[in-house]
C-alpha cells in the first residue's frame, strides 16, 4: 500500500457484509475510511468500530442509486481528506426467478443497484483521480458474472456488465496510474438475503442454503481484496471454487455450458436444496 501514503478510502454500502468488513480491514491498517451508507444507524455503527480498530471514519449518506449523492461524496472527502485514494463500488442486490417471470420493474432495480451505481461512481471518481495523478478502482461484481446460474438472469447480467466494465478501465486508465481491481465472489456468509427477491419461494430456499453451506465469510474476502489492491492485481476470484469455475468456462466454454445445461435439466440441484431446513 506503499502507493497511497494518505491512506483514504471511500466504500458503499459500509454499513454491513463485505462493506464493513472492508472498512475494518482498511482501518486496521491506520487508513481513513468514508463510511457511504444509506441506513445511517449502519454506517453509524460502522464508522464507530472504524474507529476501535484503529482508523478515521467519516460517515456520508448516500444512496448510490443517485449521481448527485456520489458527488456530494466527492465533494465530503474532498473537503475533509483533499482527495481519495481508493473508491469500493460495494453495494449490490440479489434477485433471481425464470427470465420470463421477471418484472420489468425489477430488472429496473436490480440493474440500477448492481450496473448503474457503479457507473455513477466510477463517473464521478476517475476525474478526481485524474487531477490527483493517481488512484484505484474497487468494483465488487460476482462469479455470477461469468458463471451464468439459471435463473438470476437480471443478477447475472447485472454482474458481467461490472466486470466488463471493470475489464475496459484496467486498459483505458493505465497511463492515468488509475488502478482497478474486480471482485468476484461466489456466495459467502453475509446479509445479502435481506434485499433478496424471487419469483417464488423455491429459489430463495436454495439460496438460504447455499448461504448457510459456504465456509467464506465477508472478512475472509475482506483481507483478500486488500491484498490484491496492494499488489496491483486485477481479478479476485474467491473461493478456490469460484476460480475452478472461471477457470473451466474460460476454457472450455461450450464444454462449461453443456455440463451446466445437464445439471439442471436433470433436477440435481431440486433435489439437493428440497425440504433443507436450519437446524435447531
Amino acid at each position: 500500500m506503499k502507493r497511497f501514503p494518505c491512506r483514504r478510502v471511500l466504500i458503499t454500502g459500509a454499513g454491513s457484509g463485505l462493506g464493513r468488513a472492508l472498512a475494518l480491514e482498511f482501518a486496521r491498517l491506520g487508513w481513513r475510511v468514508a463510511v457511504a451508507e444509506i441506513d445511517a444507524g449502519r454506517a453509524k455503527e460502522t464508522a464507530r468500530r472504524v474507529r476501535a480498530a484503529g482508523g478515521e471514519a467519516l460517515e456520508i449518506p448516500c444512496d448510490v442509486c443517485r449521481p448527485e449523492d456520489l458527488a456530494a461524496a466527492a465533494r465530503a472527502v474532498g473537503d475533509a481528506w483533499g482527495g481519495l485514494d481508493i473508491l469500493v463500488n460495494n453495494v449490490g442486490s440479489v434477485a433471481a426467478g425464470h427470465f420470463e417471470q421477471i418484472p420489468l420493474a425489477e430488472w429496473d432495480r436490480i440493474l440500477a443497484v448492481n450496473l448503474r451505481s457503479v457507473i455513477h461512481g466510477c463517473r464521478t471518481f476517475i476525474p478526481v483521480f485524474k487531477a490527483q495523478g493517481g488512484g484505484h478502482i474497487v468494483n465488487v461484481a460476482s462469479a455470477a458474472g461469468f458463471a451464468t446460474y439459471p435463473e438470476m438472469a437480471g443478477y447475472n447480467t447485472s454482474k458481467a456488465a461490472v466486470i466488463a466494465l471493470s475489464e475496459t478501465l484496467r486498459v483505458e486508465l493505465a497511463h492515468h496510474r488509475v488502478g482497478v481491481t474486480v471482485v468476484c465472489p461466489t456466495y459467502f456468509r453475509s446479509n445479502i438475503m435481506e434485499g433478496f427477491t424471487s419469483t417464488d419461494a423455491r429459489q430463495r430456499r436454495m439460496a438460504e442454503v447455499l448461504l448457510r453451506r459456504s465456509r467464506t465469510t465477508a472478512d475472509a474476502i475482506a483481507r483478500r481484496v486488500v491484498r490484491a489492491v496492494g499488489r496491483g492485481r486485477f481479478r479476485v476470484i474467491t473461493p478456490l471454487g469460484g476460480r475452478a469455475i472461471w477457470l473451466c468456462q474460460r476454457l472450455f466454454p461450450g464444454l462449461y455450458l453443456r455440463g451446466l445445461t445437464a445439471v439442471y435439466r436433470s433436477g440435481y440441484l431440486e433435489r439437493t436444496f428440497r425440504g433443507r431446513r436450519r437446524s435447531p
